[in-house]
């Protein structure tokens, strides 16, 4: 438990390539983002209530030490986190950002990992990832190891390819010349409220019938699912995973103008098979794709609204934020994960 005043930075999420794949123990290709999560904690002696402070929300909360009676709802995933992190003492907590809540850009995962690092928790990444998803869970929001295990491990100007079987990664550089832009739906998502747990149950039918997580399979199996919707999500998942390695190798050749066409069958895959998009999210990928210097563009998170991420060329006026006005954009670049600030 620190015992001064410490400082976590956390930054956002996107996915270039391989969503739905980490709770199938498949492949994915995301990245951290220059949008970011900051937590100041400031202790206090012999408190035992942590009062947290948050831009992001007009009423402050005010969480007490080892009380298990439910807190209102909007703080339930900082109470989850504050009682995993069996902090010694209360304090004040300051939390700041410039991740857009329901965008589909990790958003809780930032507020997790930045959280639990200003209360002292260290852990590496993959036990960090866990320690997030399991205080998701108290929160009642069931997610994978995508979203805080690439806000931890991430690397500058690298991608981070993670096989979710192995539970292994590597980063994978990313050419100086591949320009990104997220825009946003406008549409927000909220993943306890959509269809996202059917298709994770979706897929544990399917696996179940296959004997095997859809991570481990072939595009041969899919003819052992004989139910049509369980058939379709398997083939997303199965696919998926090869436009992962595609879009490896694609980058170690400096191919952009190919990830980009990856990038954009796998949003289709997503639209149509998996079936977690929505109109306004296909509309805004098609207005992305007839732009000057687009080389493809996806959604990219758990889906039923947030953004979209475009491969761009550098010259490309997709990348000015005005162009998509009213929409909210951003230029993005791959930045480094998770970290202490000197305060």
């Amino acid at each position: 438990m620190p015992r001064t005043r410490t400082t976590a930075r956390a930054p956002a999420r996107v996915t270039i390539i391989g969503d739905h794949t980490d709770y199938n123990e498949g492949l994915s290709l995301p990245m951290a983002i220059d949008l970011a999560t900051e937590a100041t904690f400031t202790p206090e002696p012999g408190s035992f209530l942590i009062g947290l402070h948050s831009d992001q929300f007009p009423e402050p909360w005010e969480i007490p030490l080892g009380d298990t009676a439910p807190p209102s709802p909007t703080a339930l995933l900082a109470a989850g986190l504050i009682r995993l992190a069996n902090a010694a003492s209360g304090g004040t907590v300051h939390v700041t950002s410039t991740i857009p809540l329901g965008a589909g850009l990790s958003s809780s995962a930032a507020f997790s990992v930045a959280l639990s690092m200003a209360l002292g928790v260290t852990m590496d990444p993959i036990a960090m990832a866990r320690h997030c998803q399991r205080a998701e869970a108290l929160a009642g929001a069931h997610v994978g190891l995508l979203d805080p295990l690439t806000i931890v491990a991430a690397r500058a100007g690298h991608a981070l390819l993670i096989d979710f079987a192995a539970l292994e990664m590597r980063h994978v550089p990313l050419p100086d010349d591949a320009a990104f832009v997220v825009v946003h739906s406008e549409a927000a998502r909220q993943l306890k409220s959509s269809p996202y747990a059917t298709r994770r149950a979706e897929c544990e039918m399917a696996a179940h019938q296959l004997g095997r997580p859809l991570g481990h399979c072939e595009p041969g199996d899919l003819s052992a699912l004989r139910e049509p919707v369980l058939r379709r999500r398997a083939r997303h998942v199965i696919t998926e995973c090869a436009r992962v390695r595609e879009v490896e190798s694609l980058l170690a050749r400096g191919n952009l103008a190919g990830v980009g066409k990856v990038m954009t069958e796998g949003h289709r895959s997503l639209a149509a098979d998996y079936k977690v998009s929505i109109p306004v999210v296909d509309s805004l990928v098609e207005d992305l794709l007839g732009l000057p210097g687009v080389l493809g563009a996806r959604m990219t998170g758990g889906g039923f609204g947030g953004c979209v991420i475009a491969l761009c060329q550098p010259g490309s006026p997709a990348l000015d934020p005005a162009t998509h006005a009213p929409r909210r954009a951003w230029r993005v670049s791959p930045a480094a994960g998770a970290t202490m600030i000197a305060t």
